[in-house]
């Protein structure tokens, strides 16, 4: 594997002296002056692919490291990041432009507004002040950025921010607005438009909600079906060649804005060692590992918020009633300054609150503030300033009992936790924050004509004028109105523990867990074909029938498992969808059928025909009846199978859509029987570099989602796909861990990062990453630096 050689990143005049620089007129008598105590003293080791290797003595000096090297890597991206959580956006960039918040794409002016209401500064830092070592972390975080800042001139800065003004100093409470950033994402985060557009009706407005229009609500919300995902493997003693466990941590995030991962290796000697990854902005590791244990994350099915239909006072809509008393809302007014070609001029607007949080517009979901009703949102992640210190127990956790017990902190915000330990065991844990609101309560207390929206749309809409339906308090929990560790999904096995997103239900199937409230997830369920194509993938692999050596996992079979590029949908319908085509087909679709019978079942990128079947499979999975054996609970994982090919409306239907889908790939150029290769890939630094795996809904566990076809095809990552792949497994004197970040460690374009890792993902290598002091040292892209301030 070729290594790229970081260049030395700091002379030796940027270390600061420490010694005494006075003078006087007579050096018999001088007295020497004692070196200003030191803040932070942190060293960082740069080893192949720019990964920083960072040790400090104390966490906040561990903190400027992290930042001072997240900065060097990502400075645009962590700076247009923190105007959003400042609400400065408009300020700098004016209204009309566009930013991401919750994996949604909203106006810079709606961002604004939101983070400069919803988001407030006291909350966060009073959860906070109790926990010095991480307020010492974000702090320290906070002070590396800066020391980068002041460290390189402005035109110096990577492209997409050289010189600009919005490029500023960071604060403490900027890192903790960046964190609950992050926590609010599945929650109120996506639903920023809903928040900023909730606005009291006018007089005589009419009191009859709007016909929803769901189709539409799902298409922007995806609360159903979040955009985001991710595959966690994790393998004990029962499963493994020699034992000890062994993680697959794959998550499926943006290859764009801050919610990229970042590399790194953090070492407080005598607190912890841990190396994996961190989205932008978070000074600790999200996924990764240690000596003793592994661990990965997969977004969980957990819904993060409900709504509350407050019933209002007649004539009075910023009034309402609960438990028999009138209740006022509140105002929070936001004083947005926004840059026109006239000048500065501001802009005001007022967001309405109870206690529990923001009333919403949702007029897709036929829930719009009336005279009569309003809806207001409770979020599970409001104020989550727990997040750190669970990582941070992670960090220093011996086994998967100690992630276990970290999980009670209950600072996981929207996410599962899969583990596995050098002695053999593999966990799966739903343990995050999630309303505490039983299956009966949910009943009792949603309103018979709202019923239905949970089901269709993911919204849970409770009665807000009894405090009977407002979450209930658990003894057991830290937090008020959220359900206990001890009452969600916990699974421990010494075989294996696997999820693709859906719910905790089949994270082993010969463990099923049953008797989930709605709000934590489903059972009996339709498995989404990556779940599928992962637990086929896992059962092959242990009876020895996927074609490699053995029955039991090790990292080359694991990472073989992921890179072989199985595709479910192809491998449950195409054999069907061919047949259907040489038989009814008629000549001109021949070319077509030919493509479909050759097609290996695979997106790899030597996969012929693989194009052709995305593009069919796009249009045919939404026919009616489509299948030849529908769900079945008892066997969900090889259900639903075939085409129903039967049926002739079916029959049509499928081959109307194979016709569409040659016809959408002859007019963009793309041959039926392309190797997937050529036409699917990036292009960077004016090279393509082509990419294998496929989009979520062909069932590939690579999931990797493509803008739509164009010219040539498939030419740009989009959406959430395949980021940060970690596989990791203990000897008997160690760790051994190999990953990949899918997009390289820097959004640069100048720096030899930026693509590098791309290359490596598109051949399917990987990275060993030296976690021991001799393997640092024998990287031959070793650098080091020592900070001080």
């Amino acid at each position: 594997m070729s290594r790229a050689h970081f260049p030395s990143l700091l002379t030796a005049s940027l270390l600061l002296a420490s010694t005494a620089q006075a003078q006087t007129a007579q050096p018999q008598t001088a007295q020497p002056q004692p070196s200003p105590a030191k803040t932070y003293q942190v060293q960082i080791q740069r080893t192949s692919y720019g990964i920083p290797h960072i040790q400090a003595a104390d966490l906040g000096s561990l903190g400027y490291g992290a930042g001072y090297s997240y900065a060097q890597d990502n400075l645009c991206l962590l700076a247009d990041q923190v105007l959003t959580v400042r609400g400065e956006r408009s300020k700098f960039l004016g209204a009309e432009g566009r930013t991401v918040v919750g994996f949604q794409p909203v106006s810079n002016l709606d961002s604004d507004v939101f983070f400069r209401t919803v988001v407030e500064p006291g909350p966060l830092q009073a959860g906070y002040r109790d926990q010095p070592q991480v307020l010492a972390l974000l702090r320290g975080y906070a002070a590396g950025v800066n020391r980068y800042l002041r460290d390189t001139p402005p035109e110096q800065w990577p492209p997409a921010c050289r010189g600009a003004d919005w490029v500023r100093p960071l604060t403490e409470l900027d890192v903790m607005r960046l964190g609950e950033e992050k926590a609010i994402q599945a929650s109120a985060g996506a639903m920023v438009g809903a928040v900023v557009s909730a606005r009291p009706p006018q007089p005589g407005a009419s009191r009859v909600q709007p016909r929803p229009d769901l189709a539409a609500f799902n298409r922007e919300f995806r609360l159903n079906e979040l955009p985001i995902g991710s595959n966690g493997w994790a393998f004990g003693s029962e499963a493994t060649a020699n034992g000890r466990g062994l993680l697959l941590g794959n998550p499926h995030f943006p290859w764009q804005t801050t919610n990229r991962f970042y590399q790194m290796h953090l070492t407080v000697p005598g607190q912890f060692d841990v190396m994996g990854a961190a989205l932008g902005g978070m000074p600790i590791i999200n996924i990764g590992f240690n000596r003793d244990v592994a661990w990965t994350h997969t977004v969980s099915t957990d819904k993060r918020f409900t709504l509350a239909a407050l019933s209002l006072v007649p004539g009075d809509p910023l009034s309402y009633v609960k438990d028999g008393q009138t209740r006022r809302l509140q105002r929070r007014t936001a004083v947005v300054e926004v840059k026109t070609p006239n000048g500065p001029r501001l802009h005001t607007r007022t967001v309405y609150f109870t206690p529990d949080g923001p009333l919403v517009n949702l007029p897709a979901a036929g829930l719009t503030w009336t005279p009569q009703v309003a809806f207001a949102l409770r979020d599970a992640n409001r104020n989550n300033t727990r997040m750190i210190a669970t990582w941070l127990a992670f960090a220093g956790a011996k086994d998967v009992q100690g992630v276990r017990a970290a999980l009670d902190l209950q600072g996981i915000p929207w996410v599962n936790t899969i583990a596995a330990d050098r002695g053999g065991n593999a966990l799966y844990a739903d343990i995050s924050s999630s309303p505490n609101v039983s299956a009966a309560q949910q009943r009792a207390c949603t309103p018979p004509a709202l019923a239905p929206l949970f089901p269709a749309a993911g919204l849970a809409v409770l009665d807000g004028s009894r405090s009977a339906c407002d979450w209930q308090n658990d003894p057991a929990s830290r937090v008020p109105g959220l359900r206990s560790p001890g009452r969600m999904p916990v699974l421990t096995r010494t075989d294996f523990v696997a999820n693709s997103n859906n719910s905790a239900w089949l994270a082993n199937p010969a463990a099923p867990q049953t008797g989930l409230d709605p709000l934590v997830g489903e059972v009996n369920a339709v498995q989404s074909p990556r779940t599928r194509m992962g637990l086929l993938a896992i059962a092959r692999r242990l009876n020895g029938t996927d074609g490699l050596p053995g029955k039991t996992f090790d990292i080359p079979s694991l990472q073989a498992t992921l890179l072989r590029e199985d595709n479910l949908s192809g491998e449950m319908y195409a054999a069907d969808a061919a047949s259907l085509c040489q038989s009814a087909g008629g000549p001109e679709l021949q070319p077509a059928c030919a493509a479909l019978a050759a097609w290996d079942r695979r997106s790899s990128q030597e996969s012929r025909g693989a194009a052709l079947w995305r593009e069919f499979w796009k249009r045919a999975r939404a026919i009616p009846n489509v299948y030849a054996v529908p769900f079945d609970a008892g066997d969900p994982v090889n259900t639903p199978r075939g085409l129903n090919v039967a049926d002739p409306t079916t029959q049509a239907a499928l081959l109307g859509a194979l016709r569409e889908a040659a016809s959408a790939l002859t007019t963009a150029g793309v041959p039926l029987d392309a190797p997937l290769g050529e036409v699917q890939g990036v292009t960077r630094g004016g090279d393509f570099i082509s990419l294998p795996g496929g989009p979520e809904f062909e069932g590939v566990l690579n999931k990797v989602e493509f803008a739509p076809l164009a010219q040539g095809g498939y030419r740009e990552v989009v959406g959430t796909s395949s980021s940060y792949i970690q596989t990791v497994g203990f000897t008997d004197s160690g760790v051994q861990a190999e990953a990949v970040l899918t997009y390289g460690q820097s959004s640069n374009p100048e720096s030899p990062h930026f693509s590098d890792q791309t290359r490596l993902f598109s051949r399917s290598e990987w990275v060993n990453l030296p976690f021991t002091q001799p393997e640092i040292e024998a990287d031959p892209a070793r650098t080091v630096v020592q900070l001080s301030e």
